[in-house]
């Protein structure tokens, strides 16, 4: 199928989710979603009052993107940025046109459940700065922070910890090693005026969930650790637990196929008995069921139990063959 038809097939499934956006002050999502919908690699999504079309395997033609422009301004006259990422390790390799560029580059203000958040379509990352996909789970702590102390982990642009502040919570910690990232938490917190209840912390999360968790920080291999901001152990209500696919430094490896334990382990002793640490995990080839039981076992050994579970699934912009989505969010209540 042609483009042309695959985006308007795409856009008619989403009719009855486009209508509820506007009930719900969200002008965030997504209306098409690659290989799910017919076409490897290209997504498109609505951040605000712009378009962002992205490119993970192979550049538009000047003929396909004239066609997707066509329908997406059918739908709201909005500018539209093109950012190219089919070059390796996903970075950006297109210029953008001279009647985008500034647009692009510069930070609009995007709105999620009346909940107001930073973006950026095209800066010295990669992201624009507020993952779609994990709107769920911005959904989730919202609705049950109310009164307790967060926990944020691998925090990004703070979007869950700004979620969960707006939902009245007594206090959020959101740790991450990007000072960038958490100076656009910032602003997301000082935008919906909950910046007095957000803490915001650049650590590499492996010491700071050891010492939140009471445990000796070590290094990986012996190697001579690098400063790190001091902690004292503490617990929380709700822990949130979204960890990049791999990462490596002088503490550990975030490794989600092989060691999502070396994390969960920590967080799980950093969530206060009744509390609930919900779990991310965004690797496609894991399972869902297996990642499930390495969990309950991980809880078990520590002498714990998991009282109750609930599966988080992406919004119907987010589609997945078989309803198995690469992205896999459990919140467990720990007794």
């Amino acid at each position: 199928m042609s483009i042309s038809s695959l985006l308007a097939s795409a856009l008619a499934k989403r009719q009855p989710f486009l209508t509820d956006t506007k009930l719900n002050k969200t002008n965030c999502f997504r209306v098409f979603h690659g290989t799910v919908e017919g076409h490897k690699g290209l997504n498109i999504d609505r951040y605000g009052d712009a378009w962002l079309i992205q490119t993970f395997h192979h550049t538009l033609t000047q003929d396909e993107f004239n066609t997707i422009e066509g329908l997406l301004v059918e739908l709201a006259h909005l500018p539209i940025v093109y950012n190219d990422r089919s070059d390796k390790n996903s970075r950006v390799v297109n210029t953008l046109e001279s009647k985008t560029d500034e647009f692009a580059q510069s930070t609009q203000v995007i709105l999620e459940n009346g909940i107001k958040f930073t973006s950026k379509l095209r800066h010295e990352g990669q992201d624009p700065l507020l993952f779609l996909d994990m709107r769920i789970g911005r959904e989730y702590v919202n609705a049950n922070s109310k009164h307790k102390t967060v926990l944020n982990l691998f925090s990004y642009t703070c979007g869950i910890g700004t979620a969960a502040a707006v939902g009245g919570a007594k206090r959020v910690t959101n740790i991450d090693f990007s000072s960038f990232a958490l100076e656009a938490g910032r602003k997301n917190a000082e935008l919906n005026g909950v910046d007095d209840i957000c803490q915001f912390i650049q650590s590499d999360a492996f010491p700071a969930l050891r010492q939140l968790a009471g445990l000796k920080v070590a290094g990986r291999r012996n190697q001579k650790l690098p400063s790190y901001p001091k902690m004292t152990a503490t617990q929380f209500e709700l822990v949130f637990l979204d960890p990049p696919r791999f990462a490596k430094s002088a503490f550990g490896t975030v490794d989600l196929i092989n060691d999502y334990q070396g994390l969960f382990k920590p967080a799980m002793l950093a969530t206060k008995k009744g509390g609930t640490i919900v779990c991310c995990n965004n690797v496609a080839k894991v399972d869902r069921h297996m990642w499930f039981d390495s969990l309950v076992r991980c809880v078990e050994k520590q002498g714990r139990k998991i009282t109750h579970h609930s599966w988080l699934h992406c919004h119907e912009d987010f589609p997945s063959f078989d309803d198995n989505h690469p992205l896999k969010i459990v919140a467990l209540t720990l007794g």
